[in-house]
């Protein structure tokens, strides 16, 4: 993802990746190509996970390069480079599902799904509520730190950090094809399904609530799947 300015700058021109080139209106709203083929590759991600589908990781690389463009575009420089990670992870995740060690395989010599140990949720749990109250505290104070960049206050400080920081978090948790990652994933994206709503961007808060539902399916399928295993498979380990 090394591109500069200029080179974004020019790549971002082209038709596919400018947002001014719309693809379609529906109530009014401009779709772009990039948002909406961004979007649709993020879904089918979504729902290739929720089927533990080993997919779900190259088509995920696509969807955050299209989207590392268009928040680049609308200047929200932060979730830009936040895609870099989801980038990186995405490579990481298909690495992981697809090179699982001998003890690890399932039926088909893909990294199968596990049960955290309790102990090990609660630590990952506690490391999420310390780190959304650090960046909480940061993002409640930053437009008295850097008033010349953010002018405004954040609009939800701590929900919003508990999305970001838990997001992070349970990335590597579905790297690892735990299958507690589904709990969390449903309360992150319940927390963003609601902040959205009330910013006002309800085709985004749309988005997570059926994203929800999606979360909901991966609980229940990767589940069914782990029970699906011989009692000499179901070892839990991280």
């Amino acid at each position: 993802m090394g591109f500069g300015n200029q080179g974004l700058g020019q790549l971002y021109r082209m038709s596919f990746f400018d947002i001014n080139n719309i693809f379609f209106e529906t109530m009014g709203y401009p779709m772009s190509y990039l948002e909406f083929f961004g979007t649709i590759a993020g879904a089918i991600a979504i729902g290739l996970s929720a089927k533990a589908n080993v997919w779900s990781w190259p088509i995920g690389i696509i969807n955050v390069v299209l989207f590392f463009f268009l928040f680049y575009q609308v200047q929200l420089y932060p979730d830009m480079f936040l895609q870099v990670f989801f980038f990186v992870t995405n490579l990481m995740g298909w690495w992981r599902w697809t090179h699982p060690k001998e003890f690890e395989e399932d039926r088909k010599h893909e990294l199968r799904v596990s049960y955290m140990k309790p102990v090990q949720f609660i630590v990952v749990f506690i490391l999420g509520i310390t780190g959304t109250f650090l960046f909480g505290a940061l993002a409640e104070n930053i437009h008295d730190i850097f008033p010349q960049i953010f002018s405004k206050p954040s609009a939800f400080p701590y929900l919003d950090s508990f999305v970001t920081v838990m997001s992070i978090i349970t990335t590597f948790l579905m790297i690892n094809k735990k299958i507690e990652s589904w709990i969390i994933w449903i309360l992150v994206d319940a927390i963003a399904t609601y902040m959205y709503f009330v910013k006002g961007i309800k085709f985004v808060a749309l988005e997570y609530l059926v994203f929800c539902f999606i979360a909901a399916f991966g609980l229940w399928n990767w589940m069914r799947e782990y029970r699906s295993y011989s009692p000499v498979e179901n070892v839990r380990e991280y």
